[in-house]
């Protein structure tokens, strides 16, 4: 395959802004930086792969889906960068809802929330206790390629990067032992692991049974696995069910709200109860723009 797909002037979206917010981990940055506006990445999601280019355009940016047919950016990319959905509206209303927020959303016009596969989620933040992106982004390299499936060499040749495998699924993660999962360096968390992959593989934990439920249910089905707190249980419901009306709050994310909303010390519960009726279904979007907003100000630092 050789076909590119092509979208020109696309509003509302940078490469850049989508893939380094920390809500996804599998990809990888493959350009030299030179060329002003372009950026370009690898992508591994499910049992697809994808190098993707960013251009400047004339009202907006022009992506170029590198070896895709027309069939795969609908019925996949299409969807997993959320393109159909009308951000200027999501801004408007957090603008409304913050008129502080204003300029970062400004200056980070290009965030999306991306469609992520649910388990990869799961597991993905689950590694990404106490650890910093670089190290989460290599826990979750050496899973894949330790425990999941290879690519086949036509597909390693449509990428930049040293990605070798996909994501491992539930069923693998489940018949590997603790200590070859704990080889990903993934430290404490090999049990937390092993009992997310038990738990979906034997159907304890389902993503259709999740979608059903209310978001506070679906939270503390989430919050029945070893290891999985408010946080991580938001982070998945938010990055890997689209729920967006969930406001995960770490403890940069406390610090941020605590000086721009309340007088002193608060809990984070009472935070994201807060954050969700002042911003509604779009609190997780606004939770993006709050941290981009933390780190311009050096709030919390």
């Amino acid at each position: 395959m050789n076909k590119n797909y092509v979208i020109e002037n696309v509003k509302d979206f940078h490469l850049y802004d989508v893939l380094e917010c920390g809500q996804c981990f599998h990809f990888q940055r493959t350009d030299t930086g030179v060329s002003p506006g372009v950026f370009e990445y690898d992508i591994v999601f499910r049992d697809r792969i994808l190098h993707i280019k960013e251009e400047p355009d004339s009202d907006g940016v022009r992506l170029i889906f590198e070896n895709t047919e027309d069939w795969e950016y609908q019925a996949i990319w299409k969807s997993y960068f959320d393109l159909d959905r009308d951000y200027s509206e999501i801004k408007s209303r957090i603008i409304e809802a913050d008129p502080r927020l204003e300029e970062i959303i400004e200056e980070h016009n290009g965030i999306r929330i991306l469609k992520q596969d649910f388990f990869e989620t799961l597991i993905s933040f689950i590694i990404s206790q106490n650890k910093q992106i670089p190290q989460i982004k290599q826990v979750v390299n050496n899973l894949s390629s330790d425990l999941g499936t290879k690519f086949d060499v036509t597909m390693i040749n449509r990428l930049s990067s040293e990605f070798d495998a996909f994501f491992p699924t539930a069923d693998q993660l489940y018949n590997a032992t603790e200590e070859e999962i704990r080889l990903s360096k993934c430290g404490f968390r090999a049990p937390y692991i092993k009992d997310a992959a038990e738990k979906v593989y034997t159907g304890e934990i389902s993503e259709k049974e999740l979608s059903r439920l209310s978001t506070f249910d679906a939270k503390q089905k989430l919050m029945t696995i070893y290891g999985v707190g408010e946080k991580v249980a938001n982070c998945v419901l938010l990055f890997g069910l689209g729920r967006t009306d969930t406001f995960p709050v770490d403890v940069w994310m406390k610090r941020i709200c605590e000086y721009m909303y309340f007088d002193g010390d608060t809990s984070k519960s009472e935070i994201e109860a807060f954050a969700m009726d002042k911003f509604g279904d779009v609190a997780g979007y606004a939770q993006q723009y709050l941290f981009m907003y933390g780190q311009k100000h050096k709030i919390g630092t």
